[in-house]
């Protein structure tokens, strides 16, 4: 009998310390449920200016009539953002803007000792232009978790996010479990973080927002020398059922909102463009803005997913597709995290393979994957799912002009940029043979070279060693200024690189001299005779000499150890009179595949290859009828990727699984994208 009181008793206090647990967990994980947006709130959001200094400056003492390509990065994180301090980034905005301009940064961590000597980053060449685009999610939280006098502080889920408590694993997955300790949130809140309403870390943002701004304009040359454009910027980081719908704002003045609408607020995309419009767009004449989509390879199809295809009335199909057109002319097009230009193997997709399109994939290039049809999936930031034309940008291109056709609008008439997303505050996208990692946690190389990692609670699916060093933006302008930039980003004349600093240039015209890439004036006339990228094609005259006639022209990278160009390609994309979508690939210039190659074991590049090329095209298939979209990319003769480079340098007993993956790709074409050119049928 005594020995059954013993053990009920022991099965009671049992009970007792599990459900006080229970409860204890409970109460420090509680959630500030999300409402819908309060448009009467943030629609009163301040929009104002904190810069001392005259917006309008004197022009520059170099101006460029014909435009000149501008080199910058759209897409950088500092330690602001949540997910970069939960790798322990260090990295402050005023070091991001310092590193941008040619200033070494070290790659700390919070996690390093005093005596530790992180490695040095410095950029090959400072860019013109550049944003910060930290987190809106979480921002307040990140700060709130590392403010001692903070309420904050001490609660369980800031001591889980700083790693003050550690979780029984392997020490490379701590900062995966500190990622998910505000990740798991969700849209929403943690109210022991925020308040029961929110509103600490709502303010704590907006705190954070004008710091961003100050240093923004600190680093902003608004002399005449014009020696660098910042731009003020966040990110709005949407994931819906694991498929992305991130997007960077990009604001064209110093006069913004005063706080960051992010996706915990408007948890669809619609509601962060219509916020933009109303306060921003159409309630103040001094603010402009743009959003850009990235990272639609991971979005299972719902990033370009035609309204039309929505069960909604048309004449809300309408007004949204009007409102996509108005604040979303550009794509990200590459980044750290894959190429989003094309993938193989979409079955709605017609025309022949291209193989170039199985650059940089997460997934590797030769899995099998379902086609979602004209339905959207789910599961692509964990790597799963259907795959979709509607994730990639050039089968976007074809579904806007679809659109078009049934709304009288196209939404998706999308200019193209690259960029890194950097996570450590380096944009070191031409860095592949010295690639440092992307996300503080893969500063180690052996880390850099992990096939994959699991971000817990189903987040999301991390594959290191296909991460790659990211993108650049180029723009063309006759000045850089931000005025001149951002209406250049606005007619979309710009483009992206997949590193190096190549210069593409593309016209489009209906009676452009065959023999223009001989006239040490092409790009003069280029403008002349027809219109450059991001551009309609005008109607044709009643002297056009058939159909519409292309010039494509590239420079090389002019570093002295930049690699020679290969050649040039025209990428179409239409739909037919049945709505199906097809896409063609033209060599217009340069060397045949295999005229250059690199050695697997020593990674040195032999065969013919360019610095400048140029070709002039007429579309031999062109069909006066059918609307249609062109664009150029532009390729260099192949190199060794970063991951190849990195196994070369580790003793063959050291290197991990992924050195002998015979899925992973051990070598690489850089490229360049341009903006396209659009085909309207004359009425």
């Amino acid at each position: 009998m005594k020995l059954l009181k013993w053990l009920l008793g022991i099965i009671f206090a049992l009970v007792l310390v599990l459900g006080s647990t229970a409860l204890w967990l409970r109460y420090e994980f509680q959630r500030v449920q999300h409402t819908p947006l309060d448009e009467t709130t943030w629609d009163k959001v301040s929009v104002e200016s904190l810069a001392r200094v005259n917006e309008e400056t004197n022009a520059c003492d170099q101006l460029y009539p014909n435009k000149k390509a501008w080199f910058g990065d759209l897409h950088v994180h500092t330690a602001a953002s949540y997910d970069a301090t939960s790798f322990g980034v260090t990295t402050s905005v005023d070091e991001a803007y310092a590193f941008a301009r040619g200033t070494p940064l070290r790659i700390k961590l919070m996690q390093d000792s005093p005596e530790d000597q992180p490695p040095a980053l410095q950029i090959r060449a400072p860019l013109d232009f550049m944003a910060v685009t930290d987190h809106a999610e979480s921002l307040g939280e990140t700060r709130l978790c590392y403010t001692d006098e903070a309420v904050a502080y001490d609660t369980l889920v800031c001591r889980l996010y700083r790693g003050d408590i550690r979780i029984p694993a392997e020490a490379r997955l701590q900062s995966l479990f500190r990622l998910a300790s505000f990740a798991i949130f969700g849209q929403d809140r943690s109210a022991r973080v925020c308040g029961y309403d929110g509103e600490i870390c709502r303010r704590t943002a907006e705190s954070l927002w004008r710091d961003n701004q100050r240093s923004t304009e600190a680093w902003h040359d608004s002399s005449v020398d014009c020696q660098f454009t910042t731009f003020h910027a966040y990110e709005y980081t949407l994931a819906e059922s694991a498929a992305n719908l991130h997007r960077n704002v990009i604001f064209g003045t110093s006069t913004v909102p005063q706080s960051p609408l992010s996706a915990k607020d408007a948890p669809e995309p619609e509601e962060l463009l219509k916020w933009l419009d109303t306060v921003c767009l159409s309630g103040n004449e001094n603010c402009d803005v743009i959003a850009i989509p990235h990272n639609s390879n991971w979005s299972s199809g719902r990033m370009w997913f035609p309204y039309s295809n929505r069960d909604i009335p048309i004449e809300e199909q309408r007004a949204l597709a009007h409102l996509r057109a108005r604040t979303e002319p550009l794509a990200e097009i590459m980044q750290i995290k894959g190429d989003s230009e094309c993938r193989n193997n979409i079955g709605s997709v017609i025309g022949p393979t291209d193989d170039l399109c199985n650059f940089e994939k997460l997934r590797p290039a030769n899995e099998t994957i379902p086609d979602c049809g004209e339905t959207f999936g789910s599961g692509g930031m964990m790597l799963k799912g259907c795959t979709s034309r509607y994730s990639f940008v050039r089968y976007a291109l074809s579904a806007g002009l679809r659109e078009e056709q049934r709304l009288g609008v196209n939404p998706f008439k999308l200019g193209i940029i690259a960029s890194t997303d950097t996570h450590i505050g380096a944009s070191t996208a031409e860095a592949e043979t010295d690639y440092r990692g992307s996300h503080g946690n893969d500063r180690n190389i052996q880390d850099r070279l992990l096939s994959k990692v699991e971000v817990p609670g189903d987040i999301a699916t991390g594959s290191p060693v296909r991460f790659n060093p990211g993108g650049l933006a180029g723009i063309y302008a006759t000045q850089n200024t931000r005025r001149d930039l951002f209406k250049a980003m606005r007619r979309r004349e710009t483009f992206g690189t997949s590193g190096p600093r190549i210069a593409p240039r593309f016209f489009a015209g209906w009676n452009m001299d065959a023999d223009l890439c001989t006239n040490k004036n092409v790009v003069e006339l280029g403008y002349r005779q027809g219109v450059p990228m991001g551009s309609d094609l005008p109607v044709a005259p009643a002297d056009a000499r058939g159909g519409p006639v292309f010039v494509a022209s590239a420079s090389r990278d002019p570093a002295e150890d930049s690699n020679p160009l290969q050649r040039i390609q025209i990428i179409k994309g239409w739909v037919d009179q049945l709505g199906n979508t097809h896409q063609a690939v033209f060599d217009i210039a340069g060397a045949e595949p295999g005229a250059a190659q690199v050695d697997r074991n020593t990674c040195k590049v032999s065969g013919r290859g360019f610095s400048e090329l140029c070709g002039v095209w007429q579309d031999p298939e062109f069909d006066p009828k059918l609307p249609a979209v062109y664009y150029t990319r532009v390729l260099e003769n192949p190199t060794c990727r970063w991951s190849h480079v990195a196994c070369l340098s580790l003793p063959e007993a050291e290197r991990p699984a992924s050195c002998s993956d015979p899925e992973l790709p051990w070598q690489i074409q850089e490229r360049a994208w341009t903006s396209p050119v659009w085909y309207h049928p004359t009425p």
